[in-house]
């Protein structure tokens, strides 16, 4: 579309992305493409994953989160421009990355609904931006 800006990730997307399985890098780079998003946290170290839990960003100590291992199981991503405070849109964003998904054939869990359900309201802890590898 001549004039139309498509959607890209920058440079700090890309380097945590990186870190990522090579399914979550194929995963998120074919979102991008389509959903303006950023990636926040791919893989995490000991410092950074005790600094999660310790925030209550993470119900997990190191080295039991996915984002331990390296490369990275898990991805961090959310909607660009990025608005904490409208979790619409995260819904409507992750969404989006659970069809691609499976368009794909990568088995991913979404932070919002832990277990796959599709209902939502049961999640005691919400981590709207967290997708992991199922395997």
């Amino acid at each position: 579309l001549k004039g139309v800006k498509m959607p890209s990730l920058s440079k700090s997307s890309l380097e945590k992305l990186q870190t990522c399985d090579k399914r979550i890098q194929k995963l998120i780079s074919e979102v991008s493409k389509v959903y303006d998003c950023t990636v926040t946290c791919g893989h995490r170290n000991e410092a950074d994953q005790t600094e999660a839990f310790r925030s209550g960003a993470s119900k997990l100590k190191f080295p039991q989160s996915k984002h331990n291992s390296f490369p990275s199981k898990a991805v961090d991503v959310v909607p660009f421009p990025v608005d904490w405070q409208d979790t619409n849109r995260f819904y409507h964003f992750a969404g989006y990355v659970l069809a691609k998904a499976e368009q794909l054939d990568i088995k991913i869990r979404w932070g919002g609904d832990w277990d796959g359900d599709l209902n939502f309201r049961e999640e005691k802890f919400r981590d709207l931006p967290h997708f992991e590898l199922v395997d």
